[in-house]
């Protein structure tokens, strides 16, 4: 290790070289880290969708869910089942043991469903699949003074246009009631066409459909034979055919009821200023970058209220917020801790060191961000934090190596030669804070549960800066200074040295030096200063 050290001492270009490697390689890396408002997990959940039409949540309990959670009992690889029954519908939830395999476990669990043969007739088809992940991006309300079909008309519009954009891919929307046809049913008018209740629903089943018949093929081209008869709205459905009279009248729905398009009964309404309004909510995949999404939507929703007046868009939930806030927060904390570190050694050693110390933050993050690139690192609030954490611990191995080998030099030893004593003397020191930090941060990636998905991103960057500081501090750091004019005895200190030189002299003699020497003289107040201190403390808290 020493001849490692001593080649970096003696020959500067290398160092030079790896520092300028360092920040080149970290910037494109960090170009191409993606980002996120947590950290990315895979997919450890399965959904099994079951449908029965007109059936009781009791019964879909009980018919349904029930034997499929009994048969799932035996599946390998699951840490927990939950399910919810409604009306007509029930969704079973599996949740998957981290590291498994998730290709397999939903191949075990969808044969674990088909095995079953005891579902109740008229059950669709149960639909299992793997639960994408998915982020919150930004969300934002429309709202205006339009009636509510007229603004679902415009959601709509609004959907198609954000999925059409190459950033976006998950757009949904809420804040209305599903849309139904309602059917009123003459009874008069029923009996009068001799007609039963049974009778006109098998007519509407029966008519309102949207079938293929095949093809028909000529001597010269073919015929795709194609019934589109399927109604959507009122409209569509006022002329279907029910049946014909003896006399050969058509009798259609429209005669025996009344066909209006309506909004289900059920609380679902938003509203924003006490105008109705319709929530679109923008969700961001694993292979999407949030601060690309809610940029993107961000710039739509300025178009969308330029070119619209009767209704206008507004932001209610930007998820990217907190993430900028974050990314902010580190780059003022990393500026104010560079200028700490200048202004903090200046005033103890000298302006070029503490310039040399203080440059290790932005290489550290740079060889961080390298390291991030293999890992799969995204920037997140997690990672952010440990960003943020770090920088208060980070020049401290570079603050030591730097101090010892200046001390070295104010001892007489020639600047090559005091870099390489000063490093070696405090490097196994210096080695062993470090790796105490890695190891408590360490813990971190044996964690369990949904903790055990965000903490090991930060615990990552805290390990890898603080490993890239200790490499730079150990090999660049000290060929800067032995090289520096620093270690120059013919170099007079600037003003802010002198005047910090004079106010520690003074500090020395005239504060610390007196106060010492009468603890040392009366020990017994020296200790009980401090545990009247703890006492009151004590009671503080307990107060």
């Amino acid at each position: 290790m020493r001849d490692l050290i001593a080649y970096f001492i003696k020959y500067t270009v290398s160092g030079w070289v790896l520092k300028i490697l360092l920040v080149i390689f970290g910037l494109i890396a960090l170009n191409t880290l993606s980002a996120s408002l947590f950290p990315l997990s895979p997919s450890r959940q399965v959904t099994i969708t079951v449908v029965y039409p007109g059936a009781s949540p009791e019964e879909i309990e009980e018919g349904i869910v029930i034997k499929i959670e009994d048969n799932l009992k035996g599946v390998t690889g699951i840490e927990k089942i939950s399910s919810v029954s409604k009306e007509n519908s029930g969704v079973i939830t599996v949740e998957i043991f981290k590291g498994q395999d998730e290709a397999k476990v939903l191949d075990d669990v969808k044969n674990a469903v088909d095995q079953i043969n005891s579902f109740p007739a008229g059950m669709e088809p149960p639909v299992v699949m793997s639960v994408e992940p998915r982020n919150f991006a930004i969300s934002f309300a429309i709202s205006g003074d339009v009636d509510l079909k007229s603004l679902k008309t415009i959601a709509r519009k609004v959907e198609d246009e954000l999925r059409a954009k190459d950033e976006i891919t998950k757009v949904a929307l809420s804040g209305f009631p599903d849309e139904e046809i309602e059917v009123s049913v003459d009874e008069d008018a029923l009996r009068a066409y001799a007609l039963t209740m049974d009778q006109l629903m098998q007519a509407i089943r029966n008519n309102n459909l949207e079938v293929t018949g095949g093809v028909i093929k000529g001597k010269d081209e073919e015929v795709l034979v194609r019934s589109r008869n399927k109604g959507y709205y009122a409209d569509d459905l006022k002329d279907l055919f029910i049946k014909t009279t003896p006399d050969g009248r058509v009798i259609r729905l429209s005669n025996v009821a009344t066909v209006t398009d309506k909004w289900a009964d059920i609380p679902d309404r938003s509203y924003l200023n006490a105008d109705p309004s319709v929530l679109v909510t923008v969700q961001s995949t694993n292979d999407e970058n949030i601060l690309d999404v809610t940029d993107a939507v961000n710039e739509y929703v300025a178009d969308f209220n330029a070119n619209n007046d009767l209704v206008s868009a507004m932001v209610v939930n930007d998820g990217s917020t907190s993430l900028r806030q974050r990314i902010e927060l580190l780059a003022k904390n990393g500026i104010i801790g560079f200028f700490l570190v200048l202004i903090i050694l200046t005033m103890f050693l000298n302006y070029r060191i503490a310039f040399w110390v203080a440059l290790a933050i932005p290489v550290s993050f740079c060889g961080m961000f390298v390291l991030a690139a293999f890992y799969g690192l995204t920037i997140n609030v997690m990672s952010l934090f440990g960003m943020i954490l770090v920088i208060g611990i980070l020049v401290d191995d570079g603050i030591v190596i730097a101090e010892n080998i200046y001390q070295h030099f104010e001892r007489g030893k020639p600047p090559v030669q005091a870099a390489i004593d000063g490093t070696m003397e405090v490097l196994p020191a210096v080695t062993s804070a470090v790796l105490t930090t890695i190891v408590a941060f360490m813990t971190f990636f044996f964690l369990d549960g949904r903790l055990g998905d965000f903490a090991p991103e930060l615990a990552f960057v805290v390990i890898a800066t603080l490993i890239v500081s200790l490499l730079e501090g150990a090999l660049i750091l000290p060929g800067h200074l032995a090289h520096s004019k620093a270690m120059d005895h013919n170099t007079k200190p600037i003003w802010i040295e002198r005047k910090s030189t004079v106010l520690m002299v003074w500090m020395r003699e005239k504060l610390y030096a007196p106060v010492l020497r009468f603890f040392l003289r009366d020990r017994a107040l020296g200790i009980a200063i401090p545990v009247a201190m703890f006492i009151l403390t004590i009671g503080a808290l307990g107060g």
